[in-house]
């Protein structure tokens, strides 16, 4: 082998892995960018449950505290119904 096809050769084999060091630094690039991406959407998608539940909780408070007023006027009318003479 002379020099010229040891060097036709070389850089052959330069151009080869640059371009697989390429392929794969793109293929990295990719795999890195999808991860952000569903991180991202992952977040997002937390961060709206967080504010449905915490919806949710007041709702419920707020339906226990009309529960609560319910069940005492309840209690009010049975007395005034064993006050009248009657039975509940």
């Amino acid at each position: 082998m002379d020099a010229t096809t040891l060097g036709s050769v070389l850089a052959l084999v330069g151009v080869l892995s640059g371009a697989v060091v390429a392929f794969v630094g793109k293929r990295s690039e990719n795999a890195i960018t999808g991860y952000s991406s569903l991180t991202d959407n992952l977040q997002e998608e937390r961060d709206r449950l967080d504010r449905q539940v915490t919806e949710r909780d007041a709702r419920l408070a707020e339906l226990a505290s009309l529960r609560a007023v319910d069940q005492a006027e309840i209690a009010r009318l049975r007395a005034l119904i064993i006050q009248l003479g009657g039975t509940p």
